[in-house]
């Protein structure tokens, strides 16, 4: 006999929390959120977006992860029309490898929240950041906000969007790795571009996947120049 399974819930999210903050006369409330952390190239990017308070809902926003492409291209017009405000935050690859991909992450969800001046408080998806509070003034940290919070799942939109699309200009000037449609991250096209073709200025090397492949291209020098066996030993458990 077989068993129907029942389709998977779609969470739609909700302004629950931003209603508390319009209740209380707080119409400048920031959600926040950021894309491209776990990708192997190209920036993090974040978005910070405010709704207008007790306004119509666009109907469609999801967590981006859960729209295809075309869907979030669709929306995002729509997003940044009604509007209040939107800042986008960004720290680069050379950001990330210097400051780890935790701390970019968060330096990119400032600049985006700082951004919007006048902000009364801010939603981020995730867990609460050490010392943000310093930066971007009170805020509420909201475990899955992409999913749960309305202006947080419309930042992630935005951000994604403009992610993707920075990835494709990029891809056009480096055509090996698949970025135009993987958008940076480890899948097995991207992967076999890394082992073919090298790595890219674009490509975070405190990655492991990434810093794999260069070490593994200078162990490959190394040989051919000839090192002793301790060396090549060295480089080998390193």
């Amino acid at each position: 006999m077989t068993v129907a399974r029942r389709p998977g819930r779609i969470i739609k999210p909700s302004t629950r929390v931003e209603r508390t903050h319009w209740n209380a006369g707080r119409t400048l409330v920031v959600g926040a959120d950021a894309v491209g952390v776990a990708c192997l190239s190209g920036p993090v990017l974040a978005a910070a977006v405010v709704m207008p308070p007790f306004g119509r809902r666009i109907p469609g926003i999801r967590d981006s992860k859960m729209l295809s492409r075309a869907q979030r291209e669709r929306l995002f017009p729509i997003i940044m029309r009604r509007a209040a405000f939107v800042g986008i935050g960004a720290a680069s690859v050379a950001e990330i490898d210097r400051l780890n991909i935790y701390h970019a992450t968060n330096l990119a969800m400032r600049r985006a929240i700082c951004r919007i001046a006048g902000r009364e408080h801010v939603l981020i998806d995730g867990l609460r950041v050490h010392r943000l509070e310093e930066h971007v003034g009170t805020y509420t940290a909201i475990v899955r906000g992409d999913s749960r919070c309305y202006s947080i799942a419309a930042a992630s939109i935005v951000a994604k969007v403009i992610r993707d699309r920075l990835m494709d200009r990029l891809a056009g000037r480096h055509p090996h790795y698949g970025w135009e449609h993987n958008a940076g991250y480890a899948t097995l096209d991207h992967r076999r571009g890394i082992e073919e073709h090298g790595i890219t200025a674009f490509h975070r090397r405190s990655f492991a996947r990434v810093r794999a492949v260069e070490l593994g291209m200078q162990l490959e020098l190394e040989l051919t120049e000839g090192p002793s066996p301790e060396r090549v030993e060295f480089l080998v458990s390193a």
